[in-house]
């Protein structure tokens, strides 16, 4: 059964940085792209970003130049590179990762706050 298993969130003050992790288990078959999407409280999700197979990234506006994606060498472990993290940007992060369809990570808290 695949997995994605989420880590790196927590609570930093704005203007502030942190780096979540997402790493896929139990598949061996190619994972054809990976990224995040976030909630924020009563709000719906909203995607932020993807990295495909090829290495190719796409950012949402609201998070471009600010974030970072990148995928190790195995392509079963991405990273979300978070700097210049504003309060709007608190919310719960799932990580997703494309195999045969899609599988969800189990989200990971991220707060920014004084």
């Amino acid at each position: 059964q695949v997995q994605l298993v989420e880590s790196g969130g927590g609570l930093v003050q704005p203007g502030g940085s942190l780096r979540l992790s997402c790493a896929v288990s139990g598949t061996s078959l190619s994972i054809n792209a990976m990224g995040w999407y976030r909630q924020a409280p009563g709000k719906q999700r909203e995607w932020v970003t993807t990295i495909l197979s090829t290495g190719r990234e796409t950012y949402s506006g609201t998070v471009k130049g600010r974030f970072t994606i990148s995928m190790n060498n195995n392509k079963n472990t991405v990273y979300l590179r978070m700097s210049s993290l504003k309060p709007e940007d608190t919310a719960v992060y799932y990580c997703f990762a494309d195999v045969r369809s899609r599988v969800w990570g189990q989200g990971t808290q991220v707060t920014v706050s004084s």
